[in-house]
């Protein structure tokens, strides 16, 4: 029996597993890379298995990180069944052919752009009816339901916390009559968020396969969240602003909609004109997963099913609206008093908030406001790290806006949530894998697990296969190998690329005054590709020894 990690290893996104016993290949998860260039590439290249020999899936929950290749699969022979909540079932009916209209959007502009460059054209990674055509195969099932998807496989889903339906899985794996239990975190969420239940409480594993997107570090409480929340709100409106919230459609944009809602109830009698400033939701996407939470609210947790009985749903008040079409959403730009745009995608990569981000990204006045994980490589994250000039639909865009992020609102439990988690194993695991995380996060998660819970731990690279009955990490194989040349080629351009882009930069400010600013940006833009050098250096010096 063994498992080898596909993607989420060393990394957050991209989550996919592939667990081998002697009669049963099944995956967890088939998730999209996201990021940068070079990470979305990794979507183009094969799987690492042979589809044929996978006889099922088991899918912790929606989020396109997690879900966003299966119509890749699919649309390469997989016909097997994936297991999932019936929550994630219903998101993914929305979520994947979203997903696919992005693919083939994108792929016509960057299409032009290889036209112009005289380079070959290329077919989008999967498209919408790619993607509605594999919702065929999905399965769904309830929270604490017992499946066998094969002689030797039991699986039960558990609540994770972190989104509607999404799951921690019990896999219990019999061979040569011995019971192995595995337990896939699957993304934990946090504890006393709204909306959601709290992650489920497992007793005992072999093995744990754990996320640790924060694993190095805590959130605010909840009480800072919302008054964060609302403080930002208050000055950015007073001084005449746009508040524009990049959000994910799923979950997140709930429950800043239930967090608004709250706000609005405990200060109307001190803010008089907190319930007269509109609300806008800016993603059909947004628009159609509310419509699905309000299909499951027997996943809500008790607050949020007190407001129900009392006839007031929370994820609706005075002033919200959604907004469906291009000319609704492009209509949001021309309104001169100031509103609340709440738009995907979360992480400022693709969909309407792009264009919001042109309106507003160069007015002082105006408030950007983050509330999610941000990947390496993404216009999220390079705002969230101070970029003073970003170039959006080809136009250079100068960053005056202030930019605030509430990092509470992540739908991922912090360190402490994780260790909280962790501990509540009746009998220690044998091993924890540390996945879904940036290096710095599983670092310090894992010395935490090893000092303070005396558990084993393994941080593994992307393609390494860990062998259960002989309780070792196996060499990379074959087409690990072949994939992580073509890895390295694209980083060397990627960095190439940036160097090049530095230099033109550099040229443009040499004769400018009073540009410190955007030197300093151009110095942070060279650290990163000297850390990104001095890292391929450290992996090719290991490789030859």
């Amino acid at each position: 029996m063994k498992i080898t990690f596909l993607g989420a290893a060393k990394e957050v996104t991209g989550s996919c597993y592939l667990v081998e016993t002697g009669n049963t290949r099944f995956l967890v998860d088939c998730g999209m890379f996201q990021g940068g260039e070079v990470e979305e590439e990794l979507n183009y290249q094969e799987f690492g298995f042979d589809i044929k020999d996978i006889n099922f899936m088991l899918l912790t929950h929606a989020h396109i990180d997690h879900s966003g290749r299966i119509p890749l699969l699919y649309k390469r022979g997989y016909r097997e069944k994936i297991y999932a909540t019936k929550g994630t079932v219903d998101l993914c009916r929305y979520m994947l052919p979203d997903s696919g209209y992005i693919q083939q959007m994108e792929n016509e502009w960057k299409n032009r752009k290889r036209k112009r460059a005289g380079k070959p054209m290329r077919m989008p990674l999967y498209t919408s009816d790619d993607a509605n055509e594999s919702l065929s195969i999905f399965y769904g099932i309830d929270y604490g339901q017992l499946i066998k998807p094969s002689d030797d496989v039991k699986v039960i889903f558990n609540d994770a916390g972190h989104m509607l339906g999404s799951s921690i899985l019990e896999v219990y794996i019999t061979e040569n009559e011995k019971e192995t239990k595995l337990v896939f975190s699957g993304d934990l969420g946090n504890r006393n968020i709204p909306i959601l239940r709290d992650p489920s409480i497992i007793e005992k594993a072999d093995y744990v396969i754990c996320e640790s997107t924060y694993g190095d570090r805590l959130h605010e409480n909840n009480e800072d969240k919302a008054k964060k929340l609302m403080d930002i709100m208050m000055k950015t409106i007073k001084r005449g602003g746009n508040v524009v919230i990049p959000s994910f459609a799923v979950e997140r944009t709930q429950e800043l909609l239930y967090e608004i809602h709250r706000n609005r109830e405990l200060y109307k009698d001190e803010i008089e004109f907190i319930n007269k400033v509109p609300v806008y939701v800016d993603s059909p996407l947004a628009t159609s997963v509310t419509t699905v939470f309000k299909e499951h609210i027997e996943y809500f947790d008790t607050e949020a099913q007190e407001y129900i009985k009392k006839g007031d749903y929370p994820l609706d008040f005075p002033n919200l609206h959604f907004t469906r079409s291009v000319d609704e959403s492009k209509s949001l730009n021309e309104i001169k008093t100031p509103v609340v745009i709440i738009s995907a995608s979360g992480m400022c990569e693709a969909g309407r908030i792009k264009h919001h981000l042109k309106h507003n990204l160069w007015r002082p006045e105006c408030t950007i406001l983050f509330v999610g994980y941000q990947a390496k490589g993404t216009l999220g994250r390079r705002l969230l790290e101070g970029e003073k000039n970003v170039k959006i639909f080809g136009e250079d865009i100068n960053v005056k806006a202030e930019i605030e992020y509430i990092e509470s609102f992540s739908g991922h439990a912090d360190q402490k949530g994780i260790m909280d988690w962790l501990s509540s194993f009746k009998k220690a695991p044998k091993k924890i894998f540390i996945v879904h995380g940036e290096d710095e996060a599983m670092t310090v998660l894992s010395d935490k697990i090893n000092k303070e819970l005396n558990i084993p731990t393994i941080i593994p690279s992307r393609y390494d296969t860990y062998d259960f009955i002989g309780d070792e990490l196996v060499a990379v194989g074959v087409v690990g190998i072949e994939q992580l040349k073509r890895e390295l080629a694209n980083k060397i351009e990627e960095m190439e690329l940036r160097s090049d882009k530095v230099l033109t930069r550099l040229k443009e400010f040499k004769n400018i005054k009073n540009e410190g600013k955007a030197i300093q940006s151009l110095i942070k833009n060279i650290n990163v590709i000297n850390e990104s050098l001095m890292r391929l250096y450290t992996e090719l010096r290991e490789c030859s020894d």
